[in-house]
């Protein structure tokens, strides 16, 4: 069952969003808010021939799970927020402000269960789940799909490195000229005042202030910190983060956690789906194979909840 709604946190800025149900409603069911990854992306998280998100929500609701997805607001207003926020835009705008609304939404529906909404994060999204949690979620649970405990520099940079190795060794010396350039301009924003952070653009429309934001709400904070349920999972062919780095960074974070749960994925890549090539110079191409999200993902997330 599929409802066409709105999430407005922000009267500026109205997204369409979709409240996908299970066909029966005889009790009150859990719900989940699905939060995108980075980039301007729309409320199936569409990466070129997949639709992440789209698999989550049917696949859920034969699970007898609700769920709650809508467009990124720098998806429909793309323009429009750069030219109102410029260099000061940060996560909050961008996610949190428009997750926690979402939230709110499926909490007054009277067909979810209000005690049990729980928060999906896929990529930065996962990264920014106890953050969001923390500043007003209050959440029943957090399902971390693919994300990373690490800031956003280490793994842009860790990218690039892996990168350069795929290159033709005539290419590479170019390629770490180019990042060690990059690895500057990361350094530089500690001692950039607010200020000169928003009139700094460090790549594309990334600006310092994002960024430095972000490092003044530190990620691993708001994971020691949180007592929620969590379910922390990855594929092992994921060529976007790291199952040392990142995977196995959140086991150690969350090692005295009460109730962490961590699933490692043989062959799947960042989607969840089954990895192709496994490169991340042809990811591209990978995401460009329609695929869907592999059932036993989706298993996994619904027993995980309907346990919780």
């Amino acid at each position: 069952m599929i409802e066409q709604v709105t999430v407005v946190a922000d009267a500026a800025y109205p997204l369409e969003g979709i409240l996908t149900l299970p066909d029966s409603l005889a009790d009150k069911v859990p719900a989940v808010v699905l939060v995108h990854g980075s980039g301007p992306l729309d409320k199936d998280e569409t990466i070129r021939a997949t639709k992440l998100f789209r698999d989550l929500a049917d696949g859920l609701a034969k699970e007898g799970i609700a769920t709650l997805r809508y467009d990124k607001r720098t998806f429909t207003y793309g323009k429009q927020i750069v030219q109102e926020f410029g260099g000061r835009l940060t996560v909050e705008e961008e996610v949190i402000q428009d997750a926690m609304l979402a939230v709110q939404m499926l909490k007054k529906d009277p067909r979810v269960d209000a005690g049990r909404v729980f928060l999906l994060g896929h990529s930065l999204g996962g990264t920014l789940a106890p953050r969001i949690d923390a500043e007003g979620g209050d959440l029943a649970g957090l399902v971390l799909l693919a994300g990373t405990p690490r800031t956003l520099e280490e793994v842009i940079l860790d990218q690039n490195e892996d990168a350069i190795k795929q290159l033709e060794p005539s290419q590479q010396e170019v390629a770490r000229t180019q990042v060690k350039e990059l690895q500057d301009k990361f350094d530089a924003i500690a001692g950039m005042t607010e200020e000169i952070a928003q009139q700094t653009i460090l790549i594309g429309n990334v600006y310092a202030w994002y960024l430095k934001e972000m490092k003044q709400h530190p990620v691993e904070k708001y994971l020691v910190q949180t007592t929620k349920p969590i379910l922390v999972i990855q594929g092992d062919k994921d060529v976007q983060v790291s199952i040392e780095k990142d995977f196995n960074r959140y086991r150690e974070k969350l090692k005295d956690h009460p109730n962490a749960t961590f699933k490692l994925y043989p062959g799947l890549n960042h989607l969840f789906m089954k990895a192709v090539y496994g490169t991340l110079k042809d990811i591209w191409e990978e995401y460009n194979i329609p695929q869907t999200v592999v059932s036993t993902v989706v298993e996994d997330i619904a027993q995980w909840i309907r346990a919780v």
